[in-house]
Parts: structure tokens; C-alpha cells; sequence
């Protein structure tokens, strides 16, 4: 369920600070959100796959802690970023 680089440029060039930007945490989530969009639909059809709910949990866990630290380092970018993913904001 790895993203194509095609996808990941898109990504890149929507949300990086600079051109080539993989690193930001921006990025970060902007990709672990695609890769959780892409595992949800996988588990819809496969509902017995518990490796890969496994992993999806993993994944939501490792976003949560990446939009906590932008939160509290950088609060407009946190807003934006949610904004243009439309997460919830609790």
C-alpha cells in the first residue's frame, strides 16, 4: 500500500516548504493521511485483515503525535494543514 512517486511529488509540492521537501512535518502528514485513506478502503473490502488494521493504528497513532507537536510549535500551520486535509480538530 506504498504511496507511488507520482503521488508523493503531488504531496510534496502541495504542502513542502521548499521544492524537494520530504521532511516537513507538513509533508509528514499529509502523506501518512494519504497512506491511511488508502488502508481504510483496503479494510473495507478485506474486513479479516488484521496485519493491516494492525499497521493502519500504527499509522493514526504516529499522525496524532505529529499534529500535537506542529499544535504546539506552530499553530497557524496546524490550522492550515487541517484546513486543506479536513481533519477533525478536537
Amino acid at each position: 500500500m506504498a504511496l507511488s512517486k507520482e503521488q508523493k511529488l503531488e504531496i510534496m509540492g502541495n504542502y513542502g516548504k521548499h521544492d524537494g521537501d520530504t521532511g516537513s512535518v507538513e509533508v509528514q502528514i499529509a502523506m501518512l493521511t494519504k497512506r491511511i485513506a488508502d488502508l481504510t478502503q483496503h479494510l473495507r473490502i478485506n474486513k479479516k485483515d488484521e496485519s493491516s488494521r494492525r499497521g493502519l493504528l500504527k499509522m493514526v497513532g504516529h499522525r496524532r503525535r505529529l499534529l500535537a507537536y506542529l499544535r504546539k510549535n506552530n499553530y497557524a500551520s496546524y490550522v492550515a494543514v487541517n484546513e486543506k486535509l479536513g481533519l477533525r480538530v478536537k
